[in-house]
């Protein structure tokens, strides 16, 4: 019994001095990187593209604009769900998601199509059930 005993302490004591060696490894090894001059990081925020203009400025279609004229209809077609515009013909996202991710109640719903006034209350809707 008596070996079991020391057996015993001597795995916890072993365990406690590996957490504390690679606590200290890992603490004091972390530098800070300097950047290169002229370029971005992922969390940087760029300035420099506000005033680029498109070459094809009069085919761009923003899809997010907002007010009361600006609906968006939300409808599974094939198993997957798509977003079309306020004309119900004009496809304005494809979002692969399948029918088969929400709950029975909701996919008679999204059969039957429902309606959105902005695309960020489409976005917002889409995240309360994917994540």
């Amino acid at each position: 019994m008596k070996k079991y005993m020391y057996c015993f302490l001597l795995f916890i004591a072993t365990s406690i001095v590996c957490l504390i060696v690679g606590y200290a490894v890992t603490r004091y090894s972390l530098r800070q990187e300097q950047a290169l001059p002229g370029t971005a990081v992922e969390t940087e925020t760029v300035n420099e593209l506000e005033n680029q203009v498109a070459v094809n400025q009069d085919e761009v279609k923003p899809i997010l604009e907002t007010g009361p004229e600006k609906e968006f209809y939300l409808v599974a077609e094939s198993g997957f769900l798509l977003v079309f515009s306020k004309d119900q013909s004009t496809i304005c996202l494809y979002t692969h998601i399948p029918v088969t991710d929400f709950p029975e109640t909701e996919r008679e719903r999204l059969m039957e199509g429902i309606w959105f006034p902005t695309m960020m209350d489409v976005y917002h809707y889409l995240e309360s059930y994917t994540s």
